[in-house]
């Protein structure tokens, strides 16, 4: 017949800060990886601040909203002029529009600092190279909704002029 023994003592708990920073199942990673702020941008509206130093290549965080499928999110954003949507694959969008997030406030640069990469569904920011405290986030949006109508006030030295 078996013998019942007993089990070894539980581990002690982790720190919730290591805990939040290892990631716990059924709870969300924070979508920010540096202390960022959002505040008015010499650019456009409101953007998105270093608040530390974000190393070259690191990422910064992601974009998080609504799932909605590209037609809707064209829909959603037709005749608007600040859009906060980013089409994710062929089929769906994240449509930020409601989210708390800060990284929806990223403005765009034709000298950007930080580059948008789509991974797993996931609209995610990277810088390219070092980004000092202060200094302002910004991607180049590329070939965007604005299709060529909205004009580009970045001011950076190689400007295209419009987005």
């Amino acid at each position: 017949m078996p013998r019942l023994s007993s089990l070894p003592p539980a581990p002690a708990p982790l720190p919730e800060a290591q805990v939040r920073a290892a990631g716990v199942r059924g709870e969300p990673l924070p979508a920010e990886k540096f202390a960022l702020r959002v505040g008015p941008s010499s650019i456009d509206g409101l953007g998105v601040f270093a608040d530390e130093p974000i190393p070259a290549r690191r990422k910064i965080g992601e974009m998080r909203g609504e799932v909605v499928s590209v037609r809707e999110a064209r829909r959603r954003i037709e005749g608007k002029r600040r859009i906060h949507v980013v089409e994710v694959s062929d089929r769906t969008a994240i449509d930020a529009t409601h989210d708390k997030g800060v990284m929806r406030h990223i403005n765009h640069s034709c000298a950007p600092n930080a580059v948008l990469r789509i991974r797993q569904g996931r609209a995610e920011f990277y810088a390219i190279r070092d980004i000092e405290p202060g200094e302002e986030l910004c991607c180049d949006y590329g070939e965007s909704h604005h299709e060529g109508r909205l004009r580009c006030r970045c001011g950076a030295p190689n400007c295209k002029g419009r987005l």
